[in-house]
């Protein structure tokens, strides 16, 4: 149940940005765009997390299972930074290499 929510409601929204595209590079266009804003959230989550771990461990230096909960989620969190700032860069090197801005548009090619 937990992942019908988030399942439907991308299914529901899905449709309205592929519908307002008018061809294949809007499309494309509209994904990353939507796909580097998930991105900045989940880097400011990361850090969150990375900094609520750092917190624990320093806040809580008598009791060694919260110093092991602390390392735990500063080590998390610094995995999953470096998996969304690698993801960003796939995506920038993606849309570079098929000249797509973040708004959709595409160069008319020339002949």
């Amino acid at each position: 149940m937990k992942k019908f929510i988030p399942l439907s409601i991308f299914a529901l929204l899905l449709p309205a940005t592929i519908f307002a595209a008018t061809n294949i590079s809007e499309v494309i266009g509209v994904g990353t765009s939507i796909l580097r804003n998930v991105i900045v959230f989940l880097i400011g989550l990361s850090m969150v997390y990375f900094f609520w771990g750092i917190a624990e461990f320093i806040g809580k230096s008598g009791d060694e299972t919260a110093r092991t909960e602390g390392k735990q989620r500063m080590l998390w969190g610094i995995i999953a930074l470096f998996v969304t700032v690698s993801v960003w860069g796939l995506v920038g090197v993606i849309s570079s290499s098929f000249k797509i801005d973040p708004g959709g548009t595409q160069p008319a090619p020339q002949l």
